[in-house]
Formats: C-alpha cells, sequence, structure tokens
C-alpha cells in the first residue's frame, strides 16, 4: 500500500477561495493565493484546485491564476476546471502544474484521456467523478457542478479511464460535500474494487477522523477535503489549518495498521 496523501482541496469561483454544501451557496473564504501560501508554511502533501466556473460557463481555464498558484505552490499541485483540450493539458502542464484533473470532457471522450496521457504521460492525468446516491439504491456521476447527468455509474466510470490510461481517479461524493459527516466508504469500496488505479477521495471529511476511518477501510492514496482545512470550530470560522508533522505520521501510521490487520 503506497503512503496516502492528506490533500487540500481549494474551490475558485469569481477568482475567489470559496466553498459549498452539497455543490450550492459558495461562501468566500478568502484568497486562493494566499490560502497556497499558508499551505506551503503548514508543508501540506498536496494541493487539488478546482475552478467551479469555468466548465459552466464554457470559459478556458484561468491561466493567469493557475500560473500565479503554481509560482506559489512548494507542494505537488493539480488543477481542474473547464479543461476539454490536449493543448490546454498541454499549457497547464508548462505553468507548472504536476496534474490535470479532467471530468466531463473525458466522461464524453475517452479518446482524450488517452490523447493526453500520451503527451504528459499517464501520472499528470486525473479523472475526477462527482457523484450522488440514486433514489432506487446505487450511484451516479454527474458533471458540470451536479447537474448534468451522465447516466454512467462511478464503477462504470473508474474502469474506463483505468482503460483509457488515466494515472488516477477521484471520487467524490456530491451529497457529502460541505456537510461533515464523513467520508462514504460504501462508495469508496466499490470503486476500488472496480479500478487499480491510484485512488483519491473527496466529500464528508469532518475531522482527523473520518480521514483516518477512510485510510483505514481501503488501499487509497489520497484523502482530500475542503472545509476540514479552510474552517474551524463548531461556528465554521475561517481559519487555514492541517495537521502537524507528527499528528499526520501517526494517523497515517496508525490507519494503514488497521488496514493492514
Amino acid at each position: 500500500m503506497l503512503r496516502p496523501r492528506i490533500i487540500p482541496c481549494l474551490l475558485v469561483h469569481n477568482r475567489g477561495l470559496v466553498k459549498t454544501r452539497q455543490f450550492t451557496g459558495p461562501t468566500y473564504v478568502g484568497d486562493p493565493v494566499n490560502a497556497v501560501r499558508i499551505f506551503n508554511e503548514k508543508e501540506v502533501d498536496e494541493i487539488l484546485v478546482l475552478d467551479i466556473d469555468a466548465t459552466v460557463k464554457g470559459h478556458e481555464p484561468n491561466y493567469e491564476l493557475i500560473a500565479q498558484l503554481a509560482a506559489e505552490c512548494r507542494m505537488p499541485l493539480a488543477y481542474g476546471g473547464g479543461v476539454k483540450s490536449v493543448e490546454q493539458v498541454e499549457r497547464i502542464i508548462g505553468l507548472g502544474v504536476e496534474k490535470v484533473a479532467i471530468s466531463s470532457a473525458a466522461i464524453a471522450d475517452p479518446d482524450f484521456i488517452m490523447a493526453a496521457a500520451r503527451k504528459v504521460g499517464s501520472q499528470s492525468i486525473v479523472v475526477i467523478a462527482d457523484v450522488r446516491a440514486c433514489d432506487k439504491g446505487g450511484y451516479q456521476v454527474f458533471t458540470h457542478n451536479g447537474t448534468v447527468k451522465t447516466g454512467q455509474t462511478p464503477v462504470e466510470l473508474s474502469s474506463m479511464v483505468e482503460e483509457a490510461g488515466a494515472g488516477e481517479f477521484i471520487v467524490n461524493n456530491i451529497d457529502r460535500d460541505g456537510m461533515g459527516n464523513g467520508y462514504d466508504l460504501e462508495l469508496v469500496a466499490q470503486c476500488r474494487a472496480a479500478c487499480g488505479l491510484p485512488m483519491t477521495v473527496l466529500g464528508g471529511a469532518g475531522s482527523l477522523d473520518d480521514v483516518m476511518a477512510l485510510i483505514s477501510s481501503s488501499p487509497i492514496i489520497g484523502a482530500a477535503a475542503g472545509s476540514l482545512f479552510v474552517f474551524k470550530g463548531r461556528y465554521r470560522a475561517v481559519l487555514i489549518n492541517y495537521p502537524d508533522h507528527r499528528t499526520k505520521e501517526n494517523l497515517i501510521t496508525n490507519s494503514k495498521q488497521s488496514y493492514e490487520n
């Protein structure tokens, strides 16, 4: 089992850092570039930045902002939002971003995954599945901030993107976004059983105990969270935070031991 990463996820809306609940009601919490500077000091494992405007509004990725973020970042940076061509992927990687996250374009055309992976390497191509639970059971993948049904299950998608040559799969439970009620471990187990790619999980973390429960449950590579690292306390005061080195290492070590046992 590879060493899992604990990953802050930053959402960008109108160039500002925001947080949502179930993909609605974006609340401004600060400047994304300043947040990256603070996370540098906290020595985070990796940062995931998602522009939640670009795909919905049909915009190009914001290359100016991406360049600013990449210039500040002292940790691996993954960026997603509005990416729909190989040329865009190459340009973003050229700005100093380690990984490009794609969703709707990859789901619509798996050949895009193959073409992008050939250009920049599969390790730099991440596919995100935003998922909702169905009323009659099971799950379905959505795009465009959870507004467009794809008709695919996350299990089907995870198998497809692995075959297409992606380097990582991120599964994000929309229903748990910003709710702080824990990751959807059943969803994780289903995707993990169907897909051999490194997997990162997003949606639902309200405490480090939730992170530990996730890492203990499945051999995932990343535990990502938004609210957990930008809010503090029951009143959700804005405070950029991250576990210190000793706390993080103890959490990961104990979690891995629980899983392996």
